[in-house]
């Protein structure tokens, strides 16, 4: 993620419908790509068919915050999975599984909680609200290294630079990136924006 720090995040009840705008991010070059969990009984099975069909991703799961999510999630084949909440039952149900869960933090004792169970990985929840230089501003008070540094929460393509700027390792984005309205499948994705973010991203190596 360090060459590429930026996180997609896409939403539907029906991830099968998320194969026009995976196909879109798969060939503008985006390497990371979240897909929010959703309560279905066939959500995990349609999650592993998109694994299955987009190699060339590395695609997690969003939005876990309950065991049966996580299960779910499991189930799906995904290679990783964030939580926006910090939650020390699931870190360890995903550590038993040899799972990659990344907690969602956002005050300086969730910090100090999530580094010290070990997480090398943090999500800052919501960004927007807390401001571009709160992650920096922890450095001095809490002490010590600080975790990498996924910012997500209402932020936009023309955030990112800036942020990353100001101390974060990576961004995540979400309905910043779509057109359209609805569940998934009508949306598509700006790819104006999206295309010239990934550019200057790759000046930044």
């Amino acid at each position: 993620m360090r060459h590429q720090p930026l996180l997609v995040v896409l939403r539907s009840s029906e991830p099968s419908r998320l194969f026009p705008q995976l196909g879109q991010l798969q060939d503008l070059g985006v390497r990371h790509v979240e897909i929010a969990w959703a309560p279905g009984r066939h959500w995990s099975e349609q999650c592993r068919r998109l694994v299955d069909a987009f190699p060339a991703l590395q695609l997690g799961a969003a939005s876990i915050c309950a065991p049966a999510a996580l299960e779910a999630v499991l189930a799906a084949g995904f290679s990783y999975g964030v939580s926006p909440i910090l939650d020390g039952a699931l870190l360890e149900r995903a550590a038993a599984a040899a799972f990659p869960l990344v907690p969602g933090v956002m005050t300086p004792s969730e910090v100090n909680t999530a580094r010290s169970l070990g997480c090398s990985v943090v999500k800052l929840f919501p960004a927007i609200t807390l401001g571009i230089g709160y992650w920096r501003r922890l450095a001095d008070p809490l002490g010590g290294a600080l975790p990498f540094c996924i910012a997500a929460g209402g932020l936009r393509p023309q955030d990112v630079i800036p942020w990353l700027a100001a101390g974060v390792d990576a961004v995540a984005l979400g309905s910043s990136l779509l057109a359209g309205a609805g569940d998934g499948e009508a949306a598509s994705v700006e790819q104006g924006p999206l295309r010239q973010l990934l550019a200057d991203l790759s000046l930044r190596l």
